[in-house]
């Protein structure tokens, strides 16, 4: 699926969400690809990250190299892979590496920066991510998991997953391992507008969806 690629932007928010996303005007985007029916929210802040397709983000996140799958729902004030300062270095401060800004080289620590990259978030399909959460750099979540509001999650969750706290801890799985394999098994996000349009009832009932669209 093509995905719009957006390096800076000034685009209002739409009143019916379309192929094209839906930008608060005062939300902050650097380098990022969005796909169908995507929504950021007011005073939110995209950094090299991926957002797919029907996933939105309400106001006030703060996203940073991260995938995230599609129809994943993205509370207020959510912080997803923030700065990590290095903590094997004989100082915290970040002086040692934003050099140029202190007069200290011409230049920042290109290295530095780029072993931040590489420590990518990856949210699965279908997830909720309460209010306040914290992601830590390099941890994924897996399809289905919940995240309760305010927890600082540093481990990955796996899928359809409940977890809560700081750090956060795994509480339960919404299902039994076979309804969970079922679920996985329709791939329902990956289906088209118009089935999803068709099918929309059915996602009213669970046991209804699994007896027509489970394998």
């Amino acid at each position: 699926m093509a995905h719009t690629h957006i390096a800076s932007f000034n685009v209002v928010q739409a009143a019916q969400l379309g192929e094209a996303p839906s930008i608060a005007p005062n939300a902050i985007i650097k380098n990022c690809s969005f796909g169908r029916y995507t929504e950021v929210g007011e005073q939110a802040r995209l950094t090299d990250s991926v957002l797919d397709d029907y996933s939105y983000l309400e106001r006030g996140c703060d996203v940073m190299s991260t995938d995230i799958g599609k129809f994943s729902n993205i509370a207020a004030m959510v912080r997803i892979n923030p700065g990590f300062h290095p903590m094997e270095r004989p100082t915290l401060h970040h002086f040692t590496y934003r050099r140029a800004k202190y007069g200290f080289a011409s230049e920042d620590d290109a290295s530095f920066f780029a072993w931040r990259q590489r420590q990518r978030v990856t949210i699965g399909h279908d997830t909720w991510i309460g209010h306040g959460v914290v992601i830590m750099p390099g941890v994924t979540i897996g399809n289905g998991a919940v995240i309760g509001s305010n927890a600082v999650v540093t481990k990955d969750v796996p899928a359809y997953a409940i977890a809560a706290g700081a750090p956060a801890k795994v509480l339960r799985q919404r299902f039994t391992k076979s309804i969970a394999s079922a679920i996985e098994s329709t791939a329902w996000w990956d289906w088209d507008h118009a089935t999803l349009a068709e099918r929309l009832e059915d996602f009213n009932d669970l046991r209804r969806f699994l007896s027509r669209y489970a394998e």
